[in-house]
């Protein structure tokens, strides 16, 4: 994949046009008015899902480069660099390596594909393997052959002497996800497991779940590809080459924990279905999906695990323009269970969901006493919290009238609650205090613990703290790791055993992990290119939260002249953060 293409993956055609045109959307697509006439009939139309722009009323038309390059004045090298930028994406990595990045994935993917058909080979050959897929999962041959299933034999270095064999090298085995290390000596990554290829919406193979066969003590049920240059779990939505029809067909796709739960769904075809990783939604799933629905449905197991999963993916969902929904299994512990009962019944409860926050409201009205104080203050914690994260204001309005019914509380008091944390009105109030950061969203906790884990694992890394500050760390634990690093830059060993990190002993323990877990093992051009992403990232949220504050400050009516320069003061000093240091390090663009 070169340049070009590496930026359409991580950005989005609507994001980056909406950052100059106001686009509503239309049906599958977005709308709004040229910026290159002075219509005021909407007649700029973007498609997601095509990745192009078009207007009508000038006849220009094109991809995010050519949008870009009209706009800013730009020759398509500045567009580049321009879009590279908002991408995180180094564009020096593809002019040092003259396409190597490309041929790397392009072998990765030959590789993965052999393994596929490797594994489906072996699974003719063994008949516990094919008694457990067509005997006690009830998969019929046509289904196994859509999603390849297939088994990996438990002898190993079975897969990698065959790949060995057609010309790959254990490095690159062991980059695809492969292989491993075992005693010294390179072996197999999954062995005496289910294989279930993992596929891109293209359906081109790029990793694998594989499951357990038979019980072995302290062994995970569920083995997945690591991180790799073609499999991000955080991105990869199972089943999307398969479901993608049918998604545009039904106008709406539904998301289920299992990748099993997908086969069996599609077996009774119901294919608007795919999975995710386990409940970890991201917005990038959500993003992906939107691209072909505006209306994505979860059906999740509903215990302790899946509810949490759906309070993350309410604000998720409202980022993304995203109409969530829940779909309730009922006389199932999951879908797979209920399609082998009743393939109808499946059917009609992806038919009949309910909206995400009525669903949470009413979870949690049958588990905590309504009727102590204690009970009505815990229901509003969890509520607010959710309705905050709400990008729509009359929605917000909505479920602060219904949480007001529900606990017998005058709404002014709940709206005082819901304004309690940091926000722009706070800000507002006292001036002269430091304007605050508002970012306990998940998705700013997540981009700071993966930072922060690549940074303490691999010391030629912390150059991407160099110009970070605290308040951009929205964790205290986070931000004493950050200062450590920073006074530390050369440091080296066990964090665990360092005296400046004992205070946040567990934090540093749960970094190496994260590290261990995603990014052990990959090249230090993918490390360096993933931590310099995730720094534009943070300082991108930072800027955008900080003038937010400053905006809604300035328009003020009792802003005098003197407040309104001293905003503006601070606004560009905001701006600098985007700026590339002089080191030539890209910090962010917005």
């Amino acid at each position: 994949m070169d340049a070009v293409e590496e930026i359409k993956q991580r950005l989005s055609i609507e994001d980056v046009l909406s950052e100059y045109v106001e686009l509503k959307r239309a049906g599958r697509n977005f709308k709004g008015l040229s910026p290159f006439s002075n219509e005021k009939t909407a007649s700029l139309m973007v498609s997601p899902e095509k990745q192009i722009w078009h207007d009508f009323s000038s006849g220009k038309g094109g991809n995010m480069f050519s949008f870009v390059m009209e706009m800013e004045g730009l020759d398509f090298k500045g567009a580049l660099e321009l879009l590279a930028r908002k991408a995180g994406l180094d564009l020096s990595q593809f002019q040092r390596s003259g396409g190597g990045n490309t041929k790397l994935k392009q072998r990765l993917a030959e590789a993965n594909h052999l393994a596929a058909k490797f594994y489906q080979v072996h699974l003719s050959k063994n008949q516990a393997a094919i008694s457990y897929i067509f005997t006690k999962r009830h998969i019929d041959k046509p289904t196994a052959l859509a999603f390849q299933l297939g088994y990996a034999p438990n002898n190993g270095a079975a897969l990698t002497d065959f790949l060995v064999k057609k010309g790959f090298s254990v490095e690159e085995l062991k980059q695809a996800g492969l292989t491993t290390q075992r005693y010294s000596q390179p072996g197999d990554m999954f062995r005496g497991r289910i294989m279930i290829p993992l596929m891109d919406a293209s359906g081109q193979v790029i990793g694998f779940t594989g499951r357990l066969l038979e019980d072995i003590p302290n062994a995970p049920k569920y083995l997945n590809t690591p991180q790799t240059v073609l499999y991000d779990k955080s991105r990869h939505v199972f089943g999307l080459h398969l479901a993608k029809e049918a998604i545009r067909k039904s106008k709406f796709a539904v998301i289920v924990e299992g990748n099993l739960d997908v086969v069996a769904s599609h077996q009774a075809k119901v294919n608007n279905v795919v999975a995710t990783a386990g409940t970890a939604i991201t917005q990038q799933h959500l993003k992906t999906l939107e691209r072909f629905v505006h209306d994505v449905r979860l059906a999740f197991d509903q215990d302790s695990a899946g509810i949490a999963a759906t309070e993350r993916a309410i604000p998720l969902a409202s980022e993304a323009g995203v109409n969530l929904g829940i779909v309730t299994v009922v006389g199932a512990k999951d879908p797979d269970e209920l399609i082998q009962k009743d393939p109808a019944a499946w059917q009609q409860a992806i038919d009949q969901p309910q909206y995400a926050l009525d669903w949470l409201m009413a979870v949690y009205k049958k588990r905590l006493d309504l009727t102590t104080a204690q009970g009505k203050r815990e229901y509003s914690d969890v509520i607010l919290n959710t309705v905050r994260a709400l990008k729509d204001q009359v929605e917000q309005e909505h479920y602060v009238e219904a949480l007001s019914k529900v606990l017998g509380v005058s709404k002014e008091a709940l709206m005082t609650k819901l304004a309690a944390p940091t926000s722009p009105a706070r800000a507002l109030r006292n001036r002269h205090q430091p304007l605050q950061f508002d970012a306990k969203a998940a998705e700013v906790i997540k981009i700071q613990i993966h930072l922060l884990a690549l940074a303490l694992m691999v010391p030629n890394l912390r150059v991407s703290l160099k110009d970070l500050r605290p308040e951009m760390f929205p964790e205290e634990d986070a931000q004493a790791m950050l200062a450590f690093l920073q006074a530390n830059p050369d440091f080296k060993g066990q964090p665990t055993a360092v005296e400046g990190l004992k205070k946040v002993a567990e934090y540093s323990k749960m970094l190496v992990l994260l590290f261990e877990e995603l990014y052990q093992g990959l090249e230090t051009l993918e490390l360096r290119y993933e931590a310099t992403r995730l720094q534009v990232r943070l300082v991108e949220r930072y800027v955008k939260a900080q003038k937010a504050v400053l905006t809604a400050a300035i328009r003020q009516p009792d802003s005098d002249e003197k407040t309104i320069n001293q905003l503006l003061q601070q606004a560009k000093a905001l701006d600098d953060l985007l700026k590339p240091s002089p080191q030539g390090d890209t910090h962010a663009t917005s």
